[in-house]
C-alpha cells in the first residue's frame, strides 16, 4: 500500500464533501472545486473523514494511489485556507505596480509588461518588489506564479529577474580573464 495513500484525509467544519461516479466535488468558505479521478481509485467518506483505497493492485492503480489522496487532501485545504506564492523582484528599475486587477511588470524591456491574473487568483502588490498569488486551487496558483516567474528568470550572473520567495539562486563567477589587461 502507499503510504501517503492511506493517510485519512479529516474533513473540516463547514466544508462538504460530494462523490460522485465521475469526481469529487469540494464545496467551503473560499468557494467550490470539481475534480475527475481514474475509475480505479476508490473515494469514501465516513464521518467526517475521506479515505481513498485502490480498486486492484495494478501498476497504474498504485502509481495513482498517493497522487489521489495529494489532490483530494489540497482540494479540502484550498477551500478552507487557500494557497498563496510570493515572489520577488531583483534588479535595478524592476518594479511592479498593481492596475486593476492586473500587474504592470518593468523588467528591463523597453516596454512595461502586464499580466492578468488566470481565473480563480487574485494578485497581490507589497510594496514596488514583491508579488503575492493566491487563490482555492494549488495547480492555478503555481501555473500563475510560474508564468509570471517566466516573464525574467533569475540571472545566474548578476541574480536580477524574478524569483519564489525563499528561492536560492546560485551566481556562477564571470569569465577568469575579463579586465586583466594581458595582450596576445
Amino acid at each position: 500500500m502507499s503510504r501517503i495513500g492511506r493517510m485519512p484525509i479529516p474533513v473540516p467544519k463547514g466544508v462538504t464533501v460530494s462523490i460522485k461516479e465521475d469526481g469529487v466535488k469540494v464545496t467551503g468558505p473560499k468557494g467550490e472545486l470539481h475534480q475527475h479521478f481514474h475509475e480505479g481509485i476508490v473515494i469514501t467518506l465516513e464521518d467526517n473523514v475521506l479515505h481513498v483505497t485502490r480498486v486492484n493492485d495494478d501498476r497504474l492503480n498504485r502509481s495513482l494511489h498517493g497522487l489521489t489522496r495529494t489532490l483530494v487532501a489540497n482540494m479540502v485545504h484550498g477551500v478552507t485556507q487557500g494557497f498563496i506564492k510570493d515572489l520577488e523582484i531583483t534588479g535595478v528599475g524592476y518594479r511592479v505596480e498593481k492596475v486593476g486587477n492586473n500587474l504592470k511588470l518593468r523588467l528591463g524591456f523597453s516596454h512595461p509588461v502586464e499580466v492578468s491574473p488566470l481565473p480563480g487568483v487574485s494578485l497581490a502588490v507589497e510594496g514596488t518588489t514583491k508579488i503575492k498569488v493566491s487563490g482555492m486551487s494549488k495547480e492555478v496558483v503555481g501555473e500563475m506564479a510560474a508564468r509570471i516567474r517566466a516573464l525574467r528568470r533569475p540571472d545566474v550572473y548578476r541574480g536580477k529577474g524574478i524569483k519564489y520567495a525563499g528561492e536560492v539562486v546560485r551566481h556562477k563567477a564571470g569569465k577568469a580573464g575579463k579586465g586583466i589587461g594581458v595582450k596576445a
